[in-house]
């Protein structure tokens, strides 16, 4: 049974409200590909709205402001308890509108749950130095909040991806406005309905739907916000850098595209080196920007690896999010197309189509999960990020050509590699250009490690204790002992 859209306007300032133009657009459910609802359609004149709410309560002696860290812990542990309570709506509503499994759906908002208890934990622990300089000085540092932060979150992961983003900027004491993307606006619109709840003061969260060109272009180059955070597309990375440097020179956080390669040497259980390759691939139907889509198999253990791999790709269960499946439909109709288009260009370019490649069912965004093999690094398969169920399985002979092999992308999110020999697992950590390397699993997050890119996949990083620091300015404070 679908869940009832409760919010669908703006949140600015503590209350929803309609858009200044008056206009909507349609949220679609990615599994029969018809509209949910409307919601409200911001742009430049609500992201106004949005930042001077934020800027008002984040001015000094504010509420905000003059609350004690360890009380805005409190908040923030409040909303995750507030979250735990509506944990079968919020899971049901991400499913409805993103389309992901249930179970997954479920297992999202856990993560968004831990990640703001994990920061929520920071908020009074964040502190500076006193330095023993040089001179008849006192010198202290101070680290402070650096002010109003626009936050632009990607459809893949909604509920998810917004805790990653309000976790540091509240646990610093910044304030927030947030475009969630279009695809995806209603959990976050339910999550600021939460904010209510918790005790936020008004101004300190907004949440303004609407598209990245209109309402992300404004908060981008917004002259009042101080710091931008992003997560989506390498090309739209470099738009919001641009326009950062155009209007304040304002902070930005970017976590971007990748195409991570997984690594598979004869040393380890063909079975389980098969599962955690698979997952890798598929998880949240393939709409993960660390997925390990580039799958390097040893010659030696090649063809068994493909025979093994194929079957689990054919066993793959596909159909309605809320049933008990592995796999629900892509987010849109025009992602659909793109992984679509992706797997005609494996199939001209010639690389072999074990499994896959067509379309599942008659309505719907639906990609049957697809493998294929003798991928060579030059098709476009090979260096697209695809974004979709689609697995590329190539083959190597030596640690020294895998590396240089892996490293030829300019990505560089994430990388893996599964063998039982400690050696060849640090030589590869140490060479390969990644962000994170996970040895001997894959796509393994929490909340405690950073998270981020090398190269085009980014700048900056999210989570544990790196990500606080984008949010904070350093201030260095020298008195002198002298009397004055």
């Amino acid at each position: 049974m679908a869940p009832e859209i409760k919010f669908t306007k703006l949140f600015i300032n503590g209350q929803f409200v309609d858009s200044q133009s008056g206009k909507t657009f349609p949220v679609v459910n990615p599994s029969t590909g018809k509209v949910i609802c409307q919601v409200s359609e911001g742009d430049k004149a609500d992201i106004d709205l949005a930042v001077e709410a934020a800027n008002e309560a984040f001015k000094l002696g504010s509420t905000w402001r003059t609350m004690d860290a360890s009380a805005r812990g409190r908040l923030m542990e409040k909303l995750a308890g507030l979250m735990e309570r509506d944990m079968h709506y919020l899971a049901q509503l991400e499913t409805y509108n993103n389309g992901k499994p249930l179970k997954d759906a479920v297992f999202d908002i856990y993560g968004a749950i831990y990640a703001l208890k994990y920061y929520a934990g920071w908020a009074d622990k964040i502190h500076g130095q006193s330095i023993p300089a040089d001179g008849n000085v006192f010198v202290v540092t101070r680290k402070e909040p650096v002010g109003v932060a626009g936050q632009i979150i990607p459809w893949n992961f909604p509920i998810l991806m917004l805790a990653w983003k309000w976790g540091p900027a509240l646990a610093t004491g910044c304030t927030v406005v947030m475009k969630p993307a279009e695809q995806t606006p209603l959990t976050a619109l339910y999550m600021a309905h939460l904010t209510i709840e918790a005790g936020f003061p008004p101004g300190v969260i907004n949440v303004v739907n609407g598209f990245g060109a209109t309402a992300g272009a404004a908060l981008a180059s917004h002259e009042r916000v101080q710091k931008i955070a992003f997560t989506g597309s390498t090309a739209v990375g470099k738009l919001i850098m641009e326009a950062a440097a155009k209007s304040n020179l304002k902070r930005v956080s970017l976590e971007l595209g990748g195409k991570s390669p997984i690594v598979v040497f004869p040393d380890v259980d063909l079975d389980k080196a098969v599962q955690t390759c698979h997952d890798a691939v598929f998880a949240n139907m393939g709409q993960c920007c660390c997925a390990g889509t580039r799958t390097f198999v040893h010659e030696s253990i090649y063809d068994q690896f493909v025979e093994k791999a194929t079957e689990l790709a054919r066993k793959r269960k596909l159909g309605d999010p809320f049933g008990e499946v592995d796999q629900g439909p892509q987010v849109s109709e025009l992602q659909f197309n793109r992984i679509m288009a992706l797997i005609e260009a494996g199939k001209k370019e010639g690389a072999g189509l074990k499994v896959g490649g067509q379309r599942h069912g008659p309505e719907g965004y639906f990609i049957e999960p697809t493998v294929f093999v003798d991928v060579q690094d030059d098709m476009r398969i090979a260096k697209e990020e695809i974004f979709g169920p689609v697995q590329q399985i190539m083959k190597f002979s030596t640690m020294e050509e895998v590396i240089k092999r892996a490293n030829d992308t300019h990505y560089g999110l994430a990388a893996g590699i599964l063998t039982n020999d400690i050696n060849r697992a640090l030589t590869f950590s140490q060479a390969v250009n990644a962000g994170t390397v996970w040895v001997n699993c894959f796509l393994h997050v929490t909340a405690q490690a950073p998270f981020g890119g090398f190269k085009q996949s980014g700048i900056g990083r999210e989570m544990g204790e790196e990500g606080i620091h984008s949010y904070l300015e350093m201030k260095t404070v020298t008195i002198s002992m002298s009397k004055f």
